[in-house]
């Protein structure tokens, strides 16, 4: 037995001395394992190590599609050294987003003579520098560019122009009035449209220049898509009113996607779009994929008529609901199949306002409607029902909850819901009268008596409960269990007051005002928090205007149970006349191992050395917003957290302060980070300064669209196909 034994224990040792390296790895793991990291760092670095590395990194499945969005630490040289190596295999070249980049980088691009997709996206690009690479780009059939000021269509050469005939797909990003490069794209089957003009351009009369003779009009026989994504502002309305004026000359036929999102008031319907409706629901065989109108153009009638000849995958009706109009209860009564439908925005869509006194306009979720749609579309991939009231009333014979409904959902994977859907009870009345209380010792106290918060209850974190509290921590979070085992796939949540408005603006003046919150949401608080540390592949957490929230102890839990969380944005937790719940923050982010982007907004918010600490301890964080109203932060600790965290990019602080004192920690952050960050985006200004506008227009719109503007993206938009 004893030799037995030992030679076991022989065997044991001997298993665990064999190195395995990685050469050991078959070529298809290895090319696996290849694609996921960045092509400037695998063509100029991995293809070094070695003999068989440098083999695999001459794979054309490695060589034939380059992405740099993000990729914030490829420089010039190193792109250029890139595009040098790779330009007889690249087909797919992805530069969006890449701002850093200098201008004459782009010219690098004409050595890819097999592209056929390119993308320069927030690319400096003049109208020159376009010419000459469109005449070297013939394979060219999709593209994606900038449209800023001095941008002049005359300026490219024939070749070029012939080049734009061929493409299939553009995307332009609008920063002044223009048609851009449509005029020539004459064979485009997808249009998509960035509308981003400042307010400048209408006192210049800046859409005036457009409305000359049919030779700039634009191509739109051969479209099957077409989209439009506006910033605020009449200029960009009025804008999307030329464009669309084109339709009232030819009518496409076969168009199968119009996604139109325009924030605030939309422009008049104009004629055409009621004929382009009529082509799209009436052409024999033709089903449309994807829509979303202005909250004013769309009607009972026009949705019905779309959905009778099939359902599309992807539907926006976002704040369509209106008196006599509510696109939930046309969709299901449609008579038609729903299993198609992937991505449905409902965001502000209720059955009427409500008759307490929530908010003025706001209007309550439809919850037996919710519940035949997860019977009808049992597919739903994404879902958002945020900027409406849910308040779950237990009628006498029935049960259930809406997290139980959302539960039968089991492919989602982002959802959005207003807060106060979370709440198991109503909030608790408020000034009853108690007959056995002495009336004369309580009269003695009035006004004296610290007034206590009413329907919040409070929390202690699993380390400090008894066996007791323990239970009462479960049935706080008793209704979100059937989200969290019906949802295994959920990666991306959003829990948004309703009514929320951030301080943040875009193009006015900074909100000085927070609304009033839903009384019921007073009753979301740690318990809740905690218990949505069950979704374990969580990765984009958006938590906005949780006055139930009392020290934050349930952000602890959360982000333990979180452990791959990838992006987080906090806005107005707890009390708004002081911060709560600073110390379970700065605990909660020394488990965030993996978090790449971080968002908060609360006023009052004291970004001290204390935090620049904690925070420091994220060392994926790549890019950091704060938003504060009557904030302070410390320039010297600001400074030190940049200098330990060698990665982070982008650092935008919108608090209090002096412009002088925001001016001079933005230059030293400048002067001291650029040269080793080539990506480096810092903007530190005063949040109630009248100017803030003006500097928001001057930041890359890639970090001011995905974090430091607050908005729900949960379905706003199409599924890529």
């Amino acid at each position: 037995m004893d030799n037995q034994i030992e030679t076991a224990l022989c065997c044991s040792d001997s298993i665990s001395q064999t190195s395995v390296t990685i050469s050991d790895f078959s070529d298809e793991i290895l090319l696996n394992i290849l694609r996921f990291i960045p092509s400037h760092d695998l063509m100029l670095n991995v293809s070094q190590v070695c003999r068989k590395l440098r083999t695999l990194c001459l794979d054309k499945s490695l060589r034939a599609h380059v992405h740099l969005h993000k990729e914030y630490t490829a420089n010039d040289n190193a792109v250029k050294q890139l595009l040098k190596n790779l330009s007889g295999d690249v087909q797919t070249l992805n530069l969006s987003g890449c701002y850093w980049l200098a201008g004459s980088m782009v010219d690098q691009v004409t050595r890819c003579k097999a592209l056929v997709s390119l993308d320069l996206s927030g690319c400096r690009l003049t109208s020159v520098r376009l010419s000459h690479l469109l005449t070297s780009l013939r394979s060219l059939r999709s593209l994606a560019l900038d449209v800023g000021p001095g941008f002049d269509l005359h300026q490219l050469s024939a070749e070029g122009k012939s080049a734009l005939a061929r493409l299939q797909e553009l995307k332009q990003t609008l920063l002044t009035p223009s048609y851009g490069v449509v005029p020539c794209c004459s064979a485009l089957c997808c249009l998509h449209l960035y509308l981003e003009a400042s307010e400048g351009w209408r006192e210049a009369g800046g859409c005036a220049q457009l409305m000359v003779g049919q030779s700039s009009v634009p191509h739109y026989q051969n479209l099957r898509w077409f989209s439009a994504r506006l910033a605020p502002g009449e200029v960009n309305r009025t804008l999307l009113s030329l464009y669309l004026a084109v339709f009232s000359m030819r009518v496409p036929e076969g168009l199968t996607g119009l996604v139109l999102s325009v924030p605030g008031p939309a422009p008049p319907r104009p004629v055409a779009m009621t004929a382009l409706m009529e082509s799209m629901a009436s052409t024999v065989g033709n089903t449309v994929s994807a829509l979303q109108l202005p909250r004013t153009w769309l009607d009972g009638a026009i949705l019905g008529r779309v959905l009778a000849h099939g359902c599309p995958s992807y539907l926006n009706v976002s704040r369509c609901s209106s008196p006599g109009f509510n696109p939930l209860h046309v969709l299901l009564s449609a008579g038609r199949d729903l299993t198609p439908l992937r991505s449905l925005n409902l965001r502000g869509c209720g059955r009427g306002p409500l008759a307490e006194n929530c908010g003025k306009g706001e209007e309550e979720m439809d919850a037996e409607s919710v519940k035949a749609l997860t019977e009808c579309c049992p597919h739903l991939i994404h879902l958002n029902l945020s900027a409406t009231h849910y308040h779950h009333a237990l009628p006498a014979g029935q049960d259930g909850h809406l997290c139980d409904t959302l539960g039968h959902l089991a492919a989602l994977c982002s959802l959005a819901l207003p807060v106060c859907a979370l709440a198991q009870s109503p909030p608790a009345p408020v000034n009853i009268q108690d007959p056995h209380t002495d009336l004369f010792s309580r009269s003695l106290l009035l006004g004296l008596k610290k007034s206590s918060r009413i329907g919040v209850p409070t929390y202690r974190p699993t380390t400090e409960v008894t066996v007791g509290q323990g239970e009462e921590r479960q049935d706080r979070g008793l209704c979100i269990q059937p989200l969290l085992q019906g949802c295994p796939h959920l990666v991306e949540l959003e829990l948004i007051g309703a009514g929320f408005s951030s301080a943040m603006p875009r193009n006015e003046p900074a909100i000085r005002k927070d609304p009033a919150a839903c009384p019921w949401s007073y009753n979301v608080g740690d318990g809740e928090l905690a218990a949505l540390g069950g979704m374990k592949f969580l990765r984009k957490l958006t938590l906005a205007h949780l006055p139930g929230v009392l020290k934050g102890t349930g952000l602890i839990e959360l982000v333990q149970g979180c452990k791959d969380l990838r992006s987080l944005s906090l806005a107005n937790l707890g009390s708004l006349k002081t911060m709560n719940y600073t110390q379970a923050l700065l605990e909660a982010l020394s488990y965030c191992t993996q978090l790449m982007d971080i968002r908060l907004e609360q006023p009052y918010f004291n970004a001290n050395a204390a935090f620049f600490e904690a925070l420091s301890q994220c060392h994926q964080l790549r890019r950091l917003c704060l938003v504060s109203r009557h904030g302070t932060f410390q320039p010297a600790a600001v400074a030190s957290f940049m200098q330990s965290c060698a990665d982070v990019i982008m650092c935008h602080m919108f608090m209090g302060g002096t412009l002088v004192a925001c001016k001079t920690l933005q230059k030293t952050l400048l002067d001291s980070f650029s040269i080793s960050r080539p990506a480096l985006s810092v903007v530190i200004y005063p949040l109630l300064h009248e100017d803030l506008a003006h500097v928001i227009r001057g930041m890359p719109l890639c970090h001011l669209d995905e974090i430091t503007l607050f908005k729900s993206r949960v379905a706003e938009e199409p599924m890529k196909q």
